[in-house]
């Protein structure tokens, strides 16, 4: 990276691919987190999963944090993985558990996120000290 006359370092046109789907996606999970914890429909959806309401407030808490990590360059490639795995548990709820469930909404997230995942892989692997396999090209 190197820094014009006026001193500003430009970033690759996918770095800044990827900081724009981090921050819509943790507008998203900050939003839906925002809903958990209000309530309403979301307390009518959490009874009808037969689990209690403890699991709306730890889903919530979980994308909050998840939305925050997002934006911490460090965590961002585990956060990603966070909220993957939470939309798995929400697709599967949507399709198995729920009368009138919809999973396009959380399918949708399950792709994005596990795509953002896979893109921040080295973040992940950073931060919990994991070597890349010998054989990754990319590491050569």
């Amino acid at each position: 990276m190197s820094g014009g006359a006026s001193g500003i370092r430009s970033l690759p046109l996918g770095s800044i691919a990827l900081w724009i789907v981090r921050a819509v996606l943790a507008a998203e999970f900050l939003y839906s987190g925002y809903l958990l914890f209000a309530g309403g429909h979301t307390e009518q959806t959490f009874a009808e999963i037969g689990l209690g309401q403890w699991l709306r407030y730890v889903t919530g808490v979980l994308e909050v944090g998840g939305a925050i990590g997002l934006l911490v360059p460090r965590f961002g490639g585990p956060s990603a993985l966070l909220l993957a795995g939470i939309m798995v548990g929400a697709s599967v709820t949507e399709l198995f558990i729920l009368t009138d469930g919809g999973p396009v909404l959380p399918l949708v997230l399950l792709i994005i996120t596990a795509t953002l995942a896979w893109f921040l892989q080295d973040q992940t692997r950073a931060l919990f000290g994991i070597e890349p396999p010998e054989d990754d090209e990319d590491y050569r």
